[in-house]
């Protein structure tokens, strides 16, 4: 009996193991902290993306020939501006820059004053971004807006 009773005290002296038991319940605190910052810094650099190429198509619709006498840009002008934003180029693509992105998800909007273009506003309609987490949705944003300083050409 005594010796059972001495083996009993030693093992609650004994501490084999607790380094590997600290290390499990450290690492999945860990990983679980790495993989939510790598997240949240993955979906932060895809809406810096976006809005990049949002500006960046706002700044081309502002400098280009407009060619529409109304507020309702030619087809022409409307594609190359959401190819723009789309792929990064005007003539268009074939990789958007982002997973999902299409022309349809892109908002061109032309305020006219005094009978002539003034600003040139893009914007993201309708994107929906897959995180693991959750979906993020983008209803007029981002959204960029430049004034008008191209050549105003009506047909």
């Amino acid at each position: 009996m005594k010796r059972y009773l001495s083996k009993l005290l030693g093992l609650r002296r004994d501490r084999r193991g607790n380094a590997m038991i600290e290390f499990a319940i450290g690492a999945g605190l860990l990983v679980a902290a790495f993989t939510g910052t790598f997240e949240f810094g993955y979906t932060f650099y895809q809406y810096n993306s976006l809005s990049n190429a949002t500006n960046q198509a706002a700044r081309y619709a502002a400098m280009r020939a407009y060619d529409s006498s109304t507020s309702v840009p030619s087809d022409a002008f409307k594609t190359a501006v959401k190819n723009m934003v789309v792929y990064g180029d005007p003539a268009g693509g074939t990789q958007p820059i982002l997973p999902g992105l299409t022309t349809s998800h892109v908002v061109l909007t032309v305020t006219f004053t005094n009978g002539v273009p003034a600003t040139m506003t893009v914007s993201i309609n309708g994107y929906s971004l897959d995180t693991a987490v959750a979906f993020m949705s983008f209803n007029n944003k981002p959204r960029a807006s430049y004034p008008y300083q191209g050549f105003y050409s009506p047909a």
